[in-house]
């Protein structure tokens, strides 16, 4: 029995790097301005939350919620 094998070289394809030899950035400029301004949406909800003399947990919940829920407003509006 006679079997064909391929004989071409196996050549693993090279990551898409700039030509300045720099890697590319973790963030984007966009996705860090949203995130920033996320973080500053929910602490200023939190600090306002926590003025109103509502309980520590209940002004944490209430920042981290309004920073989750202020990115996707945010991803559109700033591009």
């Amino acid at each position: 029995m006679t079997t064909s094998q391929n004989s071409q070289p196996t050549t693993t394809p090279e990551p898409t790097t700039p030509s300045t030899g720099q890697e590319p950035p973790f963030l984007t400029l966009h996705s860090t301005v949203v995130l920033l301004v996320a973080v500053a949406i929910g602490f200023v909800i939190g600090v306002l939350t926590a003025l109103t003399s509502a309980p520590p947990a209940a002004a944490v919940i209430a920042g981290i919620t309004s920073a989750g829920g202020s990115i996707p407003a945010l991803r559109t509006l700033i591009r």
